[in-house]
């Protein structure tokens, strides 16, 4: 895969996984409504797949001079891309589980994909998996965590 597909996809990958989760688990516990956790979803897959793809091109833009015009486009279509399939893929278990039960289906497989994810990087890098995997499964542990108890505090406010 080229280097610049791979970014779009590495970065999709990562910031649908850990923005759909936490949108997700801070949604749930904080309206438990289906149809606003399954609304979450679209716009994350679309809004911030946009905003990321944009944000992926003036990063790829601002770096390196022998980035060519094609690289930057193929970073950004790449990450818009894999961005919205990654964060659709959460809304399949909202679609066909309670909510309760999608949530945790949504962690589980957000943690895995991150999981394989981080094992092939520490291994392309010649590196020890384990410190990759621990390291960024730790990173959405804690979204999930933080968006939890954000989302249960909503809660209590909610009229």
């Amino acid at each position: 895969m080229k280097i610049s597909i791979r970014k779009g996809f590495g970065f999709g990958l990562t910031s649908g996984i850990i923005t759909t989760l936490g949108l997700m688990v801070g949604l749930a516990f904080g309206t438990s409504s289906k149809a606003i956790v399954l609304g979450g979803i679209l716009l994350i897959a679309i809004a911030d797949a946009m905003s990321d793809a944009l944000g992926m091109h003036i990063s790829e833009e601002a770096g390196s001079k022998q980035t060519t015009k094609k690289e930057v486009w193929e970073a950004t279509f790449s990450t818009v891309f894999f961005k919205f399939v990654f964060a659709l893929t959460f809304a399949i278990p909202v679609l066909l589980f309670s909510l309760n039960m999608a949530v945790i289906i949504g962690i589980i497989w957000g943690l895995l994909l991150l999981t394989i994810f981080s094992h092939n990087i520490a291994k392309n890098r010649k590196e020890r998996p384990i410190k990759a995997i621990l390291e960024h499964v730790l990173i959405a542990a804690i979204v999930v965590i933080a968006t939890y108890f954000i989302g249960t505090w909503i809660a209590t406010w909610a009229i």
